[in-house]
Parts: C-alpha cells; sequence; structure tokens
C-alpha cells in the first residue's frame, strides 16, 4: 500500500504495469478500484497509477472543502513525487473534472490528457443531472447505505463514519457553477474526449467542447492535414454510468495513448 503527502492530504496510489506513465482518476463516490473490470487493458505495455482522491476509497478526508481546483493540486504533487517530468492523466466525471483542472494548472506536467464523461461548463450536464446533483448531501446517506456504492465506500475507508461527510462535500461541490472553457486554452497536451452515446453531459456541449481544442470546425481535406489534434470518441450502447467499466473505453483510448505522433501529416500536394 502506498501514500504520498502532497497538500495535506495522504493520497493512496497504486502502481500496475511498465512502461509509459498513466494517472487513472475515478469518479466520484468512487476509488481506483472501480476501474479494476479494464485495468489489465490499459496497464499493458504502460505503468497504470490508481489515485484514491481526497475523501474517497483509502485516502482519508483532511479539513478542506473539496475543489477539482485543489484536487488537480494534489495530482500534480503526485507526479512531482513520484519524480515523474510527466505523465498521460485520464479521468472519468469527477475524476475527468480532476485531470481537466491538473492540465489547465500544470500544463507541463500532462504529456496527453482523456477526458471521459465530463463537460466544461457546468451547464453541459443535462437539466434531470443537475437537479440529482442539488439533491446531494448527508441527508442521502441512510438511503445510499443500501446500495453497492457503500459497500465499496465501507470496504476501503479509513473512517466509516466519514459517509455523510463525502456526501455532504460532493453535494456542496456538485452545487458549484463553473465555466471553464476560456481556461482550456492554457492546456498543451494532446486532449481525447470520450463520452457515452447515451450520456449525462449534452450533445450540443460535446460538439462545443470539442470545438475549443480545435475540432470540428472544419474538414482535414483529403490527405488529412488539417486534421485537428485533439480527437474525440463517442461510445455507442453506452450511458454515463457504465462506461468507465467498459473495454470499449481502453479499445478507444489506447491508440491515441499510443500514437507516435498526434500531429496532422503534412500535406500531399498543391
Amino acid at each position: 500500500m502506498s501514500y504520498a503527502d502532497v497538500n495535506g492530504v495522504s493520497l493512496y496510489y497504486e502502481e500496475h504495469g511498465s512502461g509509459q506513465p498513466l494517472i487513472l482518476l475515478h469518479g466520484g463516490l468512487g476509488s481506483g478500484d472501480m476501474y479494476a473490470p479494464i485495468l489489465p487493458l490499459l496497464a499493458k505495455g504502460r505503468r497504470v497509477i490508481t489515485v484514491d482522491l481526497q475523501a474517497h476509497g483509502r485516502t482519508a478526508d483532511v479539513d478542506r472543502p473539496l475543489r477539482y481546483e485543489r484536487l488537480g493540486d494534489d495530482v500534480a504533487a503526485l507526479i512531482g513525487h513520484l519524480g515523474l517530468a510527466q505523465a498521460d492523466v485520464m479521468g472519468y466525471s469527477f475524476g475527468a473534472g480532476t485531470a481537466l483542472r491538473t492540465a489547465i494548472q500544470h500544463p507541463d506536467l500532462v504529456r496527453r490528457l482523456v477526458i471521459t464523461s465530463f463537460p466544461c461548463r457546468r451547464d453541459g450536464w443535462y437539466p434531470e443531472s443537475l437537479a440529482g446533483m442539488d439533491q446531494m448531501g448527508s441527508q442521502q446517506a441512510g438511503m445510499l447505505m443500501q446500495s453497492p456504492v457503500y459497500e465499496a465506500y465501507a470496504r476501503l475507508a479509513p473512517r466509516v463514519e466519514d459517509f455523510p461527510v463525502l456526501l455532504e462535500r460532493t453535494g456542496e461541490l456538485l452545487r458549484r457553477d463553473y465555466d471553464w472553457s476560456a481556461e482550456v486554452a492554457n492546456i498543451t497536451a494532446p486532449v481525447m474526449l470520450v463520452f457515452a452515446d447515451a450520456d449525462a453531459v449534452r450533445p450540443a456541449h460535446i460538439v462545443e467542447f470539442y470545438g475549443l481544442l480545435g475540432g470540428g470546425l472544419r474538414d482535414a481535406n483529403w490527405d488529412g492535414s488539417l486534421r485537428p489534434v485533439a480527437r474525440l470518441a463517442v461510445l455507442p450502447g453506452h450511458t454515463h454510468y457504465d462506461l468507465f467499466a467498459s473495454p470499449d473505453l481502453p479499445a478507444a483510448v489506447v491508440p491515441f495513448l499510443e500514437a507516435p505522433s498526434l500531429e496532422p501529416p503534412p500535406p500531399l500536394g498543391p
């Protein structure tokens, strides 16, 4: 069991495989263990570092609110703790918000970035998804204690009694408005966006987000010379709630991570 003391948090992480490092960030109320179904596919030929973020999994809570910005700083500090000059960073939902802030705030540390099922503006979520976020809080603890979410939390958490606190902190985070559209331009790493075709993020926002990264703005030309560096995958037959564990996710992401270059080819003719 490995812990990194960063920014006042004792951050739990695990390492799997060897090769180019990939920091893997879980969804809300989850842990690195939620990637177990696809971890062997991601760790084949690379060093995957799963992280339990503040108050999640084996990482105990500390006396600070949950903020994507602070979690991004934690991930950057972990990259330094591991002695890495750069790492690929991939996150799903809550973890994707953290990954996005890591790349915005610490662009020099991120080689390639994968954002799965997360919008760069709060209103990118469907209204019914936002309504559910608005209801999140400690008052739901009793109901959720009957769910697999709590079973996993109780199995891993250093202080099981903190579950209502996690729900309260998560709800407070999810109700905060944000719009990082302008800051997306600060990202220097190539970015891949991945969504389900029945995601909790609106398709119109997916297109907008991709456009901020230079994608979907023009034809790529017959020779691909005007192709954007950014990548977009919309995976059919999936929802926001099953995408993270599907083998379709690594099948889409691994070619992006392994490509020697993501730059478009030079024009072939006049």
